[in-house]
């Protein structure tokens, strides 16, 4: 898979993160509610690396598109 591919932001993508999102918090609250113990994958998923790809994914879209543009 190209770069170009993996951080290219379509709606598509927006929607697996925003879904992947609700899934990870629901399965983070599920495993508490079930076994009564806090576990940080789920978690850290939704609080630090789903945003962080978001974040690093518009700004490649916005400088591929300004550089499209240019041209």
């Amino acid at each position: 898979m190209k770069i170009n591919e993996f951080f290219k932001l379509t709606w598509k993508k927006i929607w697996i993160l925003v879904v992947g999102g609700f899934v990870c918090i629901s399965l983070h609250n599920l495993i508490y509610a079930l076994f009564k113990f806090e576990e940080a994958f789920f978690f850290s998923l939704v609080v630090f690396v789903l945003p962080v790809y978001f974040v690093i994914a518009l700004v490649y879209t916005f400088i591929k598109t300004l550089k499209r543009k240019r041209r």
